[in-house]
């Protein structure tokens, strides 16, 4: 099988981890920076002409697309898509998933648990903003913030009005969210492909810290998930319509609540504390699905 890896940055532990497994299961591996494909749309003739050539007979494409090129990105994928090539995201997911406050409708709609949660279009009532999420301290979050960042604990009631009047002076969009104390500060990784659990674990935040985020300095360990737990995690990827997920959940006393779906989800952290091949597991999915 001849399989494109959609990434900028070839040296990636993700990206390298890709091209190993696949490579081990006897399949030809191209790594294509997609902000350097040309995408030409003519009529039932879709190509895609990359480095001085058109790639051609590829089989299944794996997208690693940052969230700040999601537009292009997208549009490659979709190109690929009408080439009649195998994604392991698909670009309708990909938007999906990308779009925060869509995401969390979806997941809603679907009956997933998720924090409570307020989107405002720049509100002057900021006080009533707080008080639907249960008051202080409660969550901020910028739509577009990824990896912990443009997130913010306000602890109470005048620090959380400080900062929305802030961003809503900026033209900035913010949802504000529940702070789930019971959670102290640690979050659940679900890392699903093909519809199944392959991997998971807990993420803790370093000390003062509420965010978990490995690139925040947080740590990781393998965690066995409950039923209601996989079963949430296996929910939410579902009703993004993703084959490839890592799917990030909160301990609450109501249950598992889901914060986010990553359809780009690092391989690293993932692997490091559960010791699982993962990158394995993403090429057998392709050999299964790809035409």
């Amino acid at each position: 099988m001849r399989i494109v890896i959609l990434s900028r940055n070839p040296n990636l532990y993700s990206t390298r981890r890709l091209v190993e497994a696949a490579q081990k299961r006897k399949h030809e591996v191209l790594v294509v920076d997609h902000l350097k494909c040309n995408i030409e749309i003519e009529k039932k003739s879709p190509k895609i002409f990359y480095k001085g050539e058109y790639l051609e007979n590829i089989d299944a494409i794996i997208p690693r697309i940052g969230a700040s090129v999601t537009f292009y990105g997208t549009a490659v994928i979709r190109q690929f898509e009408m080439m009649k090539v195998f994604s392991s995201v698909s670009s309708q997911a990909l938007v999906k998933s990308r779009d925060k406050l869509s995401s969390l409708q979806i997941l809603a709609r679907a009956g997933v648990g998720l924090p409570k949660t307020v989107f405002t279009n720049y509100t002057k009532d900021v006080e009533h903003v707080v008080e639907s999420v249960g008051g202080a301290p409660l969550i901020l979050k910028l739509l577009e913030g990824t990896q912990g960042l443009g997130v913010v604990l306000a602890e109470t009631k005048n620090a959380a009005t400080s900062v929305l009047e802030a961003f809503n002076g900026l033209g900035a969009r913010v949802i504000a969210q529940e702070f789930i104390k019971e959670a102290g500060g640690a979050d659940i990784r679900a890392f699903v492909v093909d519809g199944k659990i392959v991997g998971a674990m807990k993420r803790q935040g370093k000390e003062g810290e509420f965010r978990s985020n490995l690139h925040r300095g947080g740590n990781a360990t393998v965690i066995e998930l409950t039923d209601e737990e996989e079963k949430t995690a296996l929910k939410a990827t579902k009703a993004l319509g993703l084959g490839v997920a890592g799917v990030d959940m909160l301990q609450s006393s109501k249950g598992p609540l889901v914060l986010e779906v990553n359809s780009s989800p690092g391989l690293e952290g993932i692997e490091t504390a559960t010791g699982k091949n993962i990158a394995k597991e993403i090429i057998r999915y392709l050999e299964i699905h790809a035409e």
